[in-house]
């Protein structure tokens, strides 16, 4: 565990404070047709551990790495797309398994560097008005510091929350500064592989259970829920996607 907390601590279980995104609102049912809810039981403790994600293409999804459990219980892993109430056997949503699990072979548990990674649907995704890939960023593309941009996700309400919401929210959050993220986070935050994003006139964040969640701008993921300050509501730190570009298209290719 690094010095801080995973903005959506790692696999959080269900029924032990499965929640949403603080602030924000609830979107237009099915108007993230990327957004995946991942799910891995855990069946000798009877529990399930989630996190957020984001089709890519019809075989992959994307979502960060600290999401990994053990090679024992990712086997079992299946992602859910198409879904708005996750809880409601809604007809929009497919459930398919995870048949191969990639974490970024640099990833660090200690500092969430390189907090990224792909999993391989056993099945290909139908793609429908619920169900399409979101778009990566060109290798050339940029976000700046005052670009307004939006995370989703399952996650929790508030820092103290237990209740659980079924319903898919957004929060919009703005570009800072990586000077910020820097001052706020030390060592561990570099500008090469991550973004910093929040706004701190508002109360407005990813929190528990929206980790591997994008941060999309301009119609493009361009960056991943990684952590975030220790139970407060700051700026954020996602995995910047187009660091990643090269590592995510060989994969998807050799797959």
């Amino acid at each position: 565990m690094p010095p801080v907390l995973i903005l959506l601590t790692l696999l959080l279980p269900l029924g032990v404070g499965a929640e949403e995104i603080i602030g924000g609102h609830e979107v237009k049912p099915h108007s993230r047709p990327y957004m995946a809810f991942i799910e891995t039981p855990k069946v000798d403790k009877n529990i399930t551990y989630y996190c957020g994600g984001f089709l890519v293409q019809d075989y992959f999804v994307l979502t960060a790495a600290h999401c990994k459990t053990s090679s024992l219980y990712s086997s079992m892993t299946k992602v859910t797309l198409g879904a708005h109430n996750r809880l409601a056997q809604e007809k929009t949503q497919q459930i398919i398994p995870v048949e191969k699990v990639i974490p970024h072979p640099d990833f660090n548990k200690a500092d969430l560097t390189n907090d990224i990674m792909l999993f391989k649907l056993k099945s290909k995704a139908k793609r429908t008005k619920a169900v399409r890939p979101l778009n990566l960023p060109g290798t050339n593309d940029q976000v700046k510091p005052g670009d307004v941009c939006s995370v989703a996700g399952w996650g929790k309400t508030s820092i103290n929350a237990n209740e659980v919401s079924a319903l898919l929210r957004e929060a919009k959050l703005m570009i800072q500064e990586d000077q910020k993220c820097k001052k706020l986070f030390k060592e561990d935050y570099s500008k090469t592989t991550q973004i910093c994003a929040g706004d701190p006139k508002k109360i407005q964040d990813a929190y528990k259970g929206d980790s591997g969640g994008p941060l999309v701008c301009n119609n493009k993921a361009y960056g991943i829920v990684s952590y975030g300050p220790k139970r407060t509501i700051s700026s954020g730190v996602f995995t910047k996607v187009v660091h990643f570009l090269p590592w995510i298209s060989r994969n998807m290719k050799l797959l």
